[in-house]
Protein backbone atom coordinates (compact mmCIF):
# COMPACT_ATOMS: atom_id res chain seq x y z
CA UNK A 1 0.00 0.00 0.00
CA UNK A 2 1.35 3.41 -1.00
CA UNK A 3 2.10 6.04 1.62
CA UNK A 4 1.89 9.80 0.91
CA UNK A 5 3.09 12.81 2.84
CA UNK A 6 0.82 15.85 3.00
CA UNK A 7 3.09 17.60 0.46
CA UNK A 8 2.65 14.68 -1.94
CA UNK A 9 -1.11 14.89 -1.38
CA UNK A 10 -0.90 18.59 -2.25
CA UNK A 11 1.14 17.79 -5.36
CA UNK A 12 -1.30 15.15 -6.59
CA UNK A 13 -4.57 16.90 -5.73
CA UNK A 14 -3.69 20.56 -6.30
CA UNK A 15 -5.01 21.47 -2.83
CA UNK A 16 -2.60 23.34 -0.60
CA UNK A 17 -1.29 21.41 2.42
CA UNK A 18 -2.50 24.26 4.64
CA UNK A 19 -6.03 23.85 3.27
CA UNK A 20 -5.93 20.07 3.71
CA UNK A 21 -4.97 20.53 7.38
CA UNK A 22 -7.82 23.00 7.92
CA UNK A 23 -10.29 20.60 6.28
CA UNK A 24 -9.00 17.78 8.49
CA UNK A 25 -9.40 19.81 11.68
CA UNK A 26 -12.68 21.52 10.81
CA UNK A 27 -14.52 18.83 8.87
CA UNK A 28 -12.68 15.61 9.72
CA UNK A 29 -12.56 14.67 6.02
CA UNK A 30 -9.28 12.73 6.29
CA UNK A 31 -7.75 10.63 9.03
CA UNK A 32 -3.97 10.40 8.54
CA UNK A 33 -2.13 7.37 9.87
CA UNK A 34 1.19 7.30 11.68
CA UNK A 35 4.29 5.21 11.16
CA UNK A 36 6.05 3.39 14.00
CA UNK A 37 8.23 6.49 14.34
CA UNK A 38 5.11 8.68 14.65
CA UNK A 39 5.34 10.28 11.19
CA UNK A 40 1.99 11.19 9.62
CA UNK A 41 1.11 9.65 6.25
CA UNK A 42 -1.87 9.10 3.96
CA UNK A 43 -2.85 6.02 1.93
CA UNK A 44 -4.50 5.41 -1.46
CA UNK A 45 -7.97 5.73 0.03
CA UNK A 46 -7.08 9.18 1.41
CA UNK A 47 -5.71 10.25 -1.97
CA UNK A 48 -8.85 9.14 -3.82
CA UNK A 49 -10.99 10.85 -1.21
CA UNK A 50 -9.19 14.19 -1.50
CA UNK A 51 -9.27 13.99 -5.32
CA UNK A 52 -13.03 13.42 -5.27
CA UNK A 53 -13.57 16.22 -2.77
CA UNK A 54 -11.39 18.53 -4.84
CA UNK A 55 -13.39 17.76 -7.99
CA UNK A 56 -16.73 18.48 -6.31
CA UNK A 57 -15.35 21.63 -4.71
CA UNK A 58 -14.13 22.88 -8.10
CA UNK A 59 -17.62 22.26 -9.52
CA UNK A 60 -19.25 24.52 -6.95
CA UNK A 61 -19.97 22.22 -4.01
CA UNK A 62 -19.10 23.85 -0.68
CA UNK A 63 -16.69 21.90 1.50
CA UNK A 64 -19.12 22.12 4.42
CA UNK A 65 -21.75 20.32 2.30
CA UNK A 66 -19.27 17.74 0.96
CA UNK A 67 -18.18 16.93 4.52
CA UNK A 68 -21.76 15.94 5.36
CA UNK A 69 -22.03 13.48 2.45
CA UNK A 70 -21.34 9.78 3.06
CA UNK A 71 -18.55 8.34 0.86
CA UNK A 72 -21.08 6.55 -1.37
CA UNK A 73 -22.84 9.83 -2.17
CA UNK A 74 -19.55 11.57 -2.96
CA UNK A 75 -18.64 8.79 -5.39
CA UNK A 76 -22.08 8.97 -6.97
CA UNK A 77 -21.81 12.74 -7.47
CA UNK A 78 -18.35 12.38 -9.04
CA UNK A 79 -19.57 9.67 -11.40
CA UNK A 80 -22.55 11.82 -12.39
CA UNK A 81 -20.19 14.67 -13.29
CA UNK A 82 -18.19 12.22 -15.36
CA UNK A 83 -21.26 11.00 -17.23
CA UNK A 84 -22.42 14.55 -17.90
CA UNK A 85 -19.06 15.50 -19.40
CA UNK A 86 -18.92 12.38 -21.57
CA UNK A 87 -22.58 12.00 -22.58
CA UNK A 88 -23.38 11.36 -26.23
CA UNK A 89 -20.30 9.41 -27.28
CA UNK A 90 -20.79 5.69 -27.80
CA UNK A 91 -17.12 5.50 -28.78
CA UNK A 92 -16.13 6.41 -25.22
CA UNK A 93 -18.38 3.75 -23.71
CA UNK A 94 -16.89 1.13 -26.04
CA UNK A 95 -13.35 2.18 -25.08
CA UNK A 96 -14.17 2.05 -21.37
CA UNK A 97 -15.52 -1.50 -21.64
CA UNK A 98 -12.47 -2.65 -23.61
CA UNK A 99 -10.22 -1.00 -21.03
CA UNK A 100 -11.95 -2.66 -18.06
CA UNK A 101 -11.57 -6.05 -19.78
CA UNK A 102 -8.00 -5.18 -20.87
CA UNK A 103 -9.07 -6.40 -24.30
CA UNK A 104 -6.43 -5.01 -26.66
CA UNK A 105 -8.19 -6.19 -29.81
CA UNK A 106 -11.51 -4.60 -28.83
CA UNK A 107 -9.83 -1.36 -27.75
CA UNK A 108 -7.85 -1.13 -30.99
CA UNK A 109 -10.97 -1.81 -33.04
CA UNK A 110 -12.97 0.87 -31.17
CA UNK A 111 -10.19 3.42 -31.57
CA UNK A 112 -9.75 2.63 -35.27
CA UNK A 113 -13.50 2.90 -35.86
CA UNK A 114 -13.62 6.33 -34.21
CA UNK A 115 -10.62 7.52 -36.24
CA UNK A 116 -12.21 6.33 -39.50
CA UNK A 117 -15.54 7.97 -38.72
CA UNK A 118 -14.26 11.22 -37.24
CA UNK A 119 -10.64 11.58 -38.37
CA UNK A 120 -7.71 11.58 -35.94
CA UNK A 121 -8.07 15.22 -34.90
CA UNK A 122 -11.74 14.97 -33.99
CA UNK A 123 -11.11 11.59 -32.36
CA UNK A 124 -8.51 13.22 -30.10
CA UNK A 125 -10.77 16.16 -29.25
CA UNK A 126 -14.14 14.43 -29.00
CA UNK A 127 -13.23 10.91 -27.88
CA UNK A 128 -9.74 10.43 -26.48
CA UNK A 129 -9.50 13.53 -24.27
CA UNK A 130 -12.96 12.99 -22.68
CA UNK A 131 -12.10 9.29 -22.34
CA UNK A 132 -8.85 10.07 -20.51
CA UNK A 133 -10.75 12.43 -18.22
CA UNK A 134 -13.23 9.68 -17.50
CA UNK A 135 -10.65 7.03 -16.67
CA UNK A 136 -8.99 9.49 -14.30
CA UNK A 137 -12.29 9.80 -12.47
CA UNK A 138 -12.86 6.04 -12.58
CA UNK A 139 -9.50 5.58 -10.86
CA UNK A 140 -10.41 8.17 -8.23
CA UNK A 141 -13.63 6.30 -7.46
CA UNK A 142 -11.83 2.96 -7.18
CA UNK A 143 -13.28 1.39 -10.33
CA UNK A 144 -9.98 0.85 -12.17
CA UNK A 145 -6.31 0.49 -11.28
CA UNK A 146 -3.28 2.39 -12.62
CA UNK A 147 -2.57 -0.68 -14.74
CA UNK A 148 -5.71 0.05 -16.77
CA UNK A 149 -4.52 3.60 -17.40
CA UNK A 150 -1.08 2.43 -18.53
CA UNK A 151 -2.72 -0.18 -20.75
CA UNK A 152 -4.82 2.34 -22.69
CA UNK A 153 -2.20 5.11 -22.74
CA UNK A 154 0.28 2.84 -24.46
CA UNK A 155 -2.28 1.76 -27.07
CA UNK A 156 -3.23 5.38 -27.81
CA UNK A 157 0.46 6.28 -27.98
CA UNK A 158 1.01 3.55 -30.59
CA UNK A 159 -1.85 4.93 -32.71
CA UNK A 160 -0.37 8.43 -32.64
CA UNK A 161 3.11 7.19 -33.57
CA UNK A 162 1.71 5.23 -36.53
CA UNK A 163 -0.25 8.30 -37.67
CA UNK A 164 2.85 10.51 -37.43
CA UNK A 165 4.93 7.95 -39.29
CA UNK A 166 2.39 8.00 -42.12
CA UNK A 167 2.49 11.76 -42.60
CA UNK A 168 4.10 13.29 -45.67
CA UNK A 169 5.63 16.57 -44.50
CA UNK A 170 6.95 19.25 -46.84
CA UNK A 171 8.30 21.97 -44.53
CA UNK A 172 8.24 25.48 -45.93
CA UNK A 173 11.74 26.81 -46.52
CA UNK A 174 12.91 29.23 -43.80
CA UNK A 175 9.83 28.39 -41.72
CA UNK A 176 10.29 28.85 -37.95
CA UNK A 177 11.31 25.79 -35.93
CA UNK A 178 9.19 24.27 -33.15
CA UNK A 179 11.01 22.29 -30.44
CA UNK A 180 8.81 19.82 -28.54
CA UNK A 181 10.01 18.16 -25.32
CA UNK A 182 9.12 16.98 -21.82
CA UNK A 183 11.26 18.03 -18.83
CA UNK A 184 13.28 15.66 -16.68
CA UNK A 185 11.02 13.30 -14.77
CA UNK A 186 8.04 13.87 -17.09
CA UNK A 187 6.87 10.81 -19.03
CA UNK A 188 3.28 11.68 -20.05
CA UNK A 189 3.82 11.90 -23.80
CA UNK A 190 0.35 11.73 -25.41
CA UNK A 191 -0.23 15.48 -25.67
CA UNK A 192 3.30 16.06 -26.97
CA UNK A 193 2.78 13.44 -29.69
CA UNK A 194 -0.57 14.98 -30.62
CA UNK A 195 0.91 18.47 -30.99
CA UNK A 196 3.71 16.94 -33.07
CA UNK A 197 1.04 15.44 -35.34
CA UNK A 198 -0.85 18.75 -35.63
CA UNK A 199 2.25 20.79 -36.44
CA UNK A 200 3.52 18.29 -39.00
CA UNK A 201 0.11 18.12 -40.68
CA UNK A 202 0.45 21.83 -41.54
CA UNK A 203 4.05 21.38 -42.81
CA UNK A 204 5.81 23.04 -39.89
CA UNK A 205 9.42 22.29 -39.02
CA UNK A 206 9.40 20.25 -35.81
CA UNK A 207 12.27 18.97 -33.68
CA UNK A 208 10.77 16.30 -31.43
CA UNK A 209 12.89 15.58 -28.35
CA UNK A 210 10.40 13.44 -26.39
CA UNK A 211 10.42 12.52 -22.72
CA UNK A 212 12.67 13.26 -19.77
CA UNK A 213 14.95 15.85 -21.42
CA UNK A 214 17.72 17.53 -19.38
CA UNK A 215 17.49 21.32 -19.57
CA UNK A 216 21.03 21.70 -20.92
CA UNK A 217 20.10 19.52 -23.92
CA UNK A 218 17.07 21.71 -24.57
CA UNK A 219 19.38 24.75 -24.63
CA UNK A 220 21.80 23.09 -27.06
CA UNK A 221 19.04 22.00 -29.42
CA UNK A 222 17.26 25.35 -29.46
CA UNK A 223 20.55 27.08 -30.18
CA UNK A 224 21.48 24.62 -32.93
CA UNK A 225 18.15 25.00 -34.77
CA UNK A 226 17.57 28.66 -33.87
CA UNK A 227 14.15 27.67 -32.52
CA UNK A 228 11.36 30.22 -32.58
CA UNK A 229 8.80 28.20 -30.61
CA UNK A 230 9.02 25.72 -27.74
CA UNK A 231 6.21 23.49 -26.49
CA UNK A 232 6.21 21.42 -23.30
CA UNK A 233 3.79 19.62 -20.99
CA UNK A 234 4.11 19.68 -17.19
CA UNK A 235 1.86 16.94 -15.81
CA UNK A 236 3.84 15.59 -12.85
CA UNK A 237 7.25 17.24 -13.17
CA UNK A 238 8.80 19.40 -11.95
CA UNK A 239 7.46 19.25 -8.38
CA UNK A 240 4.65 21.72 -7.78
CA UNK A 241 6.81 23.88 -5.49
CA UNK A 242 9.38 24.21 -8.30
CA UNK A 243 7.03 24.99 -11.20
CA UNK A 244 7.32 28.78 -10.90
CA UNK A 245 11.12 28.58 -10.87
CA UNK A 246 11.04 26.31 -13.91
CA UNK A 247 8.79 28.70 -15.86
CA UNK A 248 11.04 31.62 -14.93
CA UNK A 249 14.09 29.63 -16.08
CA UNK A 250 12.42 28.91 -19.44
CA UNK A 251 11.59 32.58 -19.87
CA UNK A 252 15.08 33.80 -18.98
CA UNK A 253 16.94 31.17 -21.02
CA UNK A 254 14.85 31.61 -24.19
CA UNK A 255 13.87 35.32 -24.27
CA UNK A 256 13.55 35.32 -28.08
CA UNK A 257 11.25 32.27 -28.14
CA UNK A 258 7.54 31.89 -27.58
CA UNK A 259 7.22 29.06 -25.05
CA UNK A 260 3.90 27.21 -24.89
CA UNK A 261 3.23 25.34 -21.64
CA UNK A 262 0.40 22.90 -20.98
CA UNK A 263 -0.54 20.40 -18.29
CA UNK A 264 -1.87 20.02 -14.77
CA UNK A 265 1.15 21.65 -13.13
CA UNK A 266 0.67 25.02 -14.87
CA UNK A 267 -3.07 25.46 -14.24
CA UNK A 268 -2.68 26.94 -10.76
CA UNK A 269 -3.96 30.50 -10.46
CA UNK A 270 -1.04 31.26 -8.13
CA UNK A 271 1.52 31.05 -10.94
CA UNK A 272 2.89 34.17 -12.61
CA UNK A 273 3.29 33.47 -16.33
CA UNK A 274 6.25 35.40 -17.83
CA UNK A 275 5.61 37.56 -20.88
CA UNK A 276 7.15 35.23 -23.46
CA UNK A 277 5.30 32.16 -22.12
CA UNK A 278 1.78 31.15 -23.19
CA UNK A 279 -0.25 28.96 -20.82
CA UNK A 280 -2.65 26.62 -22.65
CA UNK A 281 -5.65 25.70 -20.55
CA UNK A 282 -7.58 23.11 -22.55
CA UNK A 283 -7.38 20.59 -25.43
CA UNK A 284 -9.49 22.92 -27.56
CA UNK A 285 -6.89 25.66 -27.11
CA UNK A 286 -4.21 23.18 -28.24
CA UNK A 287 -6.14 22.53 -31.43
CA UNK A 288 -6.79 26.22 -32.06
CA UNK A 289 -3.15 27.25 -31.58
CA UNK A 290 -1.41 24.44 -33.43
CA UNK A 291 -3.90 23.55 -36.15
Amino acid sequence: MAQYTIKELEHLSGIKAHTIRIWEQRYNILCPKRTETNIRYYDDADLKSILNISLLNERGYKISKIAQMPPEQIMQKVQQLCEESCRGSHHISTLVKAMIDMDEEAFDKALSTAALQLGLRETMNEVIYPFLTKIGILWQTGNITPAHEHFVSNLIRQKLIVAIDGQVVRPIENAPVYVLYLPEGELHELVLLYVNYLLRSTNNKVVYLGQNLPFKDLELTCRQFNAKYIFTVLTSAPERDNVQDYLDQLSATFPECTVYVYGHQVQSVDLVIPDNLVKIGSPKELFTIFN
